[in-house]
């Protein structure tokens, strides 16, 4: 009998918290703007500007609601509208960074990394051609991110994290590291065990070591082989990255032997082969490299530079990670 009258209390307990639960939910449900009252806080925001004609503004209205509509937050496309009002965009500028934005999302890419770059672009100031072509590279090294994922993936292997692994990769292409290395490194991470973080770690060493080639006058070509054949030379991940940052000391300092001092561009024959160990190594797999992974195209990228200056009339920094 006691048993039973504790059962009752029980299940009647469940049935209040479950109604409570409810009567929550549908209040916060009704709370909730549809996606025409959120348009019209965004009209209501490009009407406060004369810088849009009716046309113009229903045109990024109706790519706001592509966005939103297709998974984006409300508050991040509300913001790109409220800065670009502010920053006194252009209607078709503003348009062009929606439709990368949506084109990634419509692929199933994480856009976070593309919005995060256009909120760097408007908090730095940066010329609107230098934020849509940051974020069109950066949306161009997903998807090359994301061939390399699903190779791996249609050989069999079992990838943790492949949102978060796609977004790695994609800071390293944006660095130059051959799109094969970053191949790679997945397929013999994943078959090693190795997590997410430990692939990243080597992953942002691999894009210091690319960056420091470029800097000492590489080319993409000569790059890509010095990967390639430190990759072809050894079986271990740490060893390799200790391969080519040798062969890279040893590229330097035979071009300023050649040049009486001055670094110059060296080149690489397919018949030259990489040492297998190095000593002495400055960067060790793991360590925090100079350069940002993620970091903006400069002179050598593809974006242009910012013609648009600071308030204290200097030019805007580069968008980074």
């Amino acid at each position: 009998m006691k048993l039973n009258k504790i059962i009752n209390n029980s299940i009647s307990n469940l049935i209040i918290l479950a109604l409570i639960v409810f009567i929550v939910s549908f209040a916060f449900a009704a709370e909730e703007p549809t996606v025409d009252e959120q348009l019209e806080q965004l009209r209501n925001i490009l009407d406060s500007s004369s810088a849009y004609s009716a046309f113009q503004t229903t045109m990024l209205l109706k790519s706001a609601r592509d966005l939103i509509e297709s998974g984006i937050l409300f508050e991040d496309t509300k913001n790109i509208i409220e800065n670009s009002v502010e920053e006194s965009f252009d209607a078709y500028s503003v348009k062009k960074v929606f439709d990368v934005i949506l084109d990634t999302q419509q692929e199933g890419l994480p856009t976070e990394p593309l919005i995060n770059k256009v909120n760097e672009g408007f908090a730095k100031n940066v010329n609107k051609s230098v934020i849509i072509s940051v974020i069109s590279t950066k949306a161009e090294n997903l998807k090359k991110a994301n061939e390399i994922l699903n190779e791996a993936l249609q050989e069999g292997l079992e990838i943790n994290g492949e949102e978060k692994m796609v977004g790695i990769l994609a800071d390293s292409l944006e660095n130059d590291v051959p799109d094969e290395s970053l191949s790679w490194l997945l397929k013999t991470g994943t078959t090693e065990g190795k997590s997410i973080l430990e692939i990243s770690e080597i992953s942002e060493e691999l894009s210091y070591l690319s960056l420091l080639a470029t800097d000492s006058g590489l080319s993409s070509e000569e790059i890509s082989l010095l990967f390639k054949k430190a990759i072809e030379n050894s079986t271990n991940i740490d060893e390799i990255c200790e391969n080519i940052q040798s062969s890279l000391e040893t590229q330097i300092s035979t071009a300023k032997t050649e040049s009486g001092g001055t670094v110059k561009p060296s080149v690489i024959s397919d018949s030259e082969t990489l040492p297998t160990s190095s000593t002495g190594s400055p960067v060790e797999v793991g360590e925090t490299p100079t350069q940002e992974a993620g970091e903006a195209p400069t002179e050598t990228g593809s974006a242009p530079e910012p013609s648009s200056t600071s308030p204290t009339g200097e030019a805007p920094p580069p968008l980074e990670n």
